[in-house]
Order: structure tokens, then sequence, then C-alpha cells
């Protein structure tokens, strides 16, 4: 009878109790990216963008819900330095309707409260400055002084025909200025007192004469409604040419000076290129009788050139 001792090894009962060899670890792991969790301008840009359009739909709904009465404006919308806005486009917002609300008053609200991003001109608030003039529903207006009460909705807002856009609503109005430059827009009389502190008089008459034609605030509602100026990049256009009668027929205007600002105005691209459309007239924020206003220069420039023997 043998002992447990002597009995020989069981080869399978080994292999039960081997152990179990660790992987072997990597003495050069590669350097792992920590995600910073940043995004970039363009994922920020289309994050903030794709808010916007949401709240806008909640304003939208929120303002159905507790029987708000809202107006829907169309902006148009373009933005040349920005990718996914080089093709002009429409953006609707649903403003809540407030008793005297201008067009001026919807865009600040669409603005303040739906995107910032959007872009236009504004600053007295009065009709005084000329800086929001806007194409609201097919027509040169002042966006302060047009009353959404008075507008077809939806209310769709333009910025100047016929001008170079900068930005949204805001146009370029470089050659606007030069063509009121070219008039040479001051007073340039043949005499001046010899005291500094004396006046140099008008006539009653003389001041009614002129007086709707200091009015021009140089909005340029004018020359973005005049076809010949969107056809014709050289015609000095009603406002200059409106400016030039405010000094033609000023009565304190010195006679040589007055013979030559009438030869700036009857140059090829001067009065002659009007056609006598009215709607320069028709749109003008502050009243302004252009078209009749060139005609008498025009007038004025035949006297000039006929002669008595």
């Amino acid at each position: 009878m043998s002992t447990d001792s002597d009995a020989e090894p069981d080869p399978q009962a080994a292999a039960d109790v081997e152990t179990e060899t660790p992987p072997a670890t990597d003495t050069n792991p590669e350097p792992s990216v920590p995600d910073t969790g940043e995004e970039s301008h363009q994922e920020r840009r289309l994050r903030e963008k794709g808010q916007r359009a949401t709240a806008r739909e909640e304003q939208a709904a929120d303002a159905a819900a507790e029987d708000v009465e809202t107006v829907e404006i169309l902006v148009y919308r373009y933005d040349p330095e920005v990718e996914g806005k080089t093709t002009p486009r429409f953006d609707a917002f649903h403003v809540p309707l407030e008793e005297g609300m201008t067009v001026l008053d919807a865009l600040i609200y669409a603005r303040d409260e739906f995107d910032s991003s959007l872009t236009f001109r504004h600053s007295c608030r009065q009709g005084v400055c000329g800086s929001d003039a806007l194409f609201v529903n097919g027509s040169q207006r002042l966006g302060c002084q047009t009353q959404i009460s008075d507008l077809d909705v939806p209310v769709q807002i333009e910025p100047l025909p016929h001008q170079e856009v900068v930005k949204d609503l805001v146009v370029d109005m470089q050659h606007f200025y030069e063509q009121m430059d070219a008039v040479e827009p001051y007073f340039d009389p043949d005499e001046e007192p010899e005291d500094a502190l004396d006046e140099q008089r008008q006539t009653r008459e003389n001041r009614e004469k002129i007086k709707l034609s200091t009015r021009c605030i140089q909005c340029g509602a004018c020359t973005s409604s005049c076809n010949v100026a969107a056809g014709d990049n050289q015609y000095l256009g009603p406002a200059a040419i409106n400016k030039a009668y405010r000094f033609v027929m000023d009565n304190r205007e010195g006679e040589d000076r007055r013979k030559e600002r009438l030869e700036i105005v009857e140059q090829e691209h001067g009065v002659w290129r009007c056609q006598t459309q009215f709607s320069c007239t028709e749109v003008c924020p502050k009243d302004i009788p252009l078209t009749e206003h060139i005609q008498e220069l025009k007038r004025e420039a035949i006297k000039e050139d006929i002669k008595f023997w």
C-alpha cells in the first residue's frame, strides 16, 4: 500500500495551477490629445445662427399663444466677408406690434432681441440725419418716419437700390457724397462785409424761394429712385443739383461764381440728363420739389447763353 507522497505527479493538475502571465506594458505610450471642448469659429457661428432661428420661432409661438399682435418683417441679409452669407437672402422676424411703431423701431427690436449681427444705419430717429434711408415695400423711405401700420404686411426691407451693398441694409454712400461735392456747395460772394460781425443780408422773398432746397438731409433716397442716375454713374443726380440750386438762386452769391456754378450743372451729365420723371420728388422725405428745381436751373442756363445785341 503506497502513501500520497509516493504517488507520481499529475501533469494535468500542474497545468491547472499554472499562473497567468500579466500582459506586457508599453514603456513608451503615445501621448494622448486632450479634448479641450473648444469649438471653431465656424462651429460657433453655426450654433449661434441656429439658436437665433430657434429663438425667433419660439418668440412667434409664444406671441401666438398669448394672442400678442405681431408684424412680420422680411429683412435683406448679405455679408461678403462671412462664408454662407455671400448670397443675398431674406430673414423673417416676428416683431410685437406697438402703437406708433416705425420701420426703424422694428429693425432695432429684431437686432436687439433676435440677431445682433443685423446691420443698418440710424442716428437721430427724428428724420433729420438722413442715415436710415431704406427701400421699404418697393419705395425709398426713411425708416424712422415710416409707420408700420401704414404698410402692407409682410413688410419687406431692403437697402437702397442702385448702390453697392456693404452689409445687410448698409450701402456705400461715397459716390453720392462725391457728386454733392462736385457742385462746390459753399458761398463765394463778390464782396464781404468790412466788419466780420456784419451780416450778409438776404431778402425775405429770396429766402422763401430757396427755403425748401435747404431742407436736404442727404439721405440719398432721391438719387436711388432716379433711373438716369442708375444708368449714368457720372450724372450729378437730383440731390447734388438741388444743392447747386440752393446757391445759384441765393441773392448773396457772387455773380461770377453763380455763372461758374451754372456751367457745372449744365454739363453733359448735369441738368440736361434729367428726364422729368418726378420719382425724386415723390420719394423725398422732406418734400423738396427736386424736379421743379432742376427745370428752373435749365431755364437759368439757357438765359445765360442767350445773347442780346
